[in-house]
């Protein structure tokens, strides 16, 4: 089995953010978020990988490169952003006739990986939501079998929604499905879309059964971004190192302070993730996302993203700061 993580989106909702960092190298709970889909396909054995890249794709190629030297892995790039199944259509000559598991590349989601990897049937992750109309939905039977799948739909006749986790088995149906698609000219809101794909392979006779994710968290805008964040926080207990060496500061678990920060005189916590070789100085920071190489003197931070290489001093704001900043609002 392939591994397909597209990431070529800019993330749009997340800038000034994704003006100099890919969405899916954003860190959260003390990883990225690229980092949770791969690490978590890794556990099931899965070792080729496809990442379907475009914006800042050669940070995404250097990142995999170095942390995970081991995978097999190739780099496909989406120059012209169609749609996802415009993107995974990309990947054809890889995939060959090899079974795919897909996972979008900005969503992070809890199931049992081992139970869908080892069903002998396709499989499509799904959750109930309140209001469908933004997401693939699926209309299933009593047996959790998927009857149809509509992109955004206007009227949904479900509430179940795809949530980005595919494992299909007949990838040349798919394939050939993708074909279709831009055949026929078939779009949905202007793009070719993976739900009209596997609509079309429902009707050439393919089975999809369902299975539902445990949690789903969206790291697509600052909000949920930030709520991801102190979620996961809780639930793997966050991380420091070597807490000894931050000067008269008070740490308020869980929080996750990479290597190599400087932290004096500070009260950190709850919920705040913090990247490497970062300095903070006479500040207050709780629920909030700290990049690497970040500077925070005399400042008072809450449900804030702060970028990586950015400076702030002298404040009490809410604020969500980009790479390459520097503030002083002395």
């Amino acid at each position: 089995m392939k591994a397909i993580i597209p990431v070529a989106g800019a993330g749009t909702k997340l800038r000034p953010h994704t003006y100099t960092q890919p969405k899916a190298l954003i860190p959260i709970a003390g990883k990225t978020i690229l980092s949770f889909i791969v690490d978590q396909l890794r556990e099931v054995g899965i070792q080729e990988y496809i990442f379907i890249v475009g914006y800042l794709g050669e940070k995404i190629q250097d990142y995999v490169e170095q942390t995970y030297p081991n995978l097999k892995t190739h780099f496909v790039y989406q120059n012209d952003r169609q749609g996802t199944a415009h993107a995974i259509q990309l990947t054809k000559e890889i995939v060959g006739a090899d079974e795919v598991f897909i996972a979008l590349g900005d969503t992070i989601c809890e199931f049992d990986i081992r139970e869908v990897i080892d069903s002998p049937t396709s499989m499509l992750g799904i959750k109930k939501v309140d209001d469908p109309r933004q997401f693939g939905v699926v209309e299933i039977d009593e047996e959790g079998k998927v009857l149809h799948a509509v992109e955004k739909p206007a009227i949904p006749k479900s509430n179940h929604a795809l949530v980005g986790l595919y494992k299909i088995k007949e990838s040349e149906i798919l394939f050939d499905c993708f074909h279709q698609l831009v055949i026929e000219n078939i779009k949905s809101h202007g793009e070719y879309n993976l739900t009209d794909a596997l609509e079309c392979m429902i009707k050439k006779g393919v089975a999809f059964d369902t299975f539902k994710v445990k949690h789903w968290y969206d790291c697509g805008k600052k909000e949920s971004l930030l709520e991801a964040n102190a979620v996961l926080l809780k639930k793997t207990g966050g991380l420091t190192v070597n807490p000894v060496l931050y000067v008269n500061t008070i740490i308020i678990p869980p929080v996750s302070i990479a290597d190599n920060c400087v932290i004096e005189n500070s009260i950190i916590g709850p919920h705040v993730t913090i990247g490497n070789n970062s300095t903070i100085k006479s500040s207050v920071v709780k629920e909030s996302i700290i990049g690497t190489y970040t500077s925070l003197d005399e400042v008072v931070l809450d449900n804030s993203l702060i970028g990586s290489d950015a400076a702030v001093k002298g404040l009490s704001r809410t604020l969500n700061i980009g790479d390459n900043t520097e503030i002083d609002f002395g």
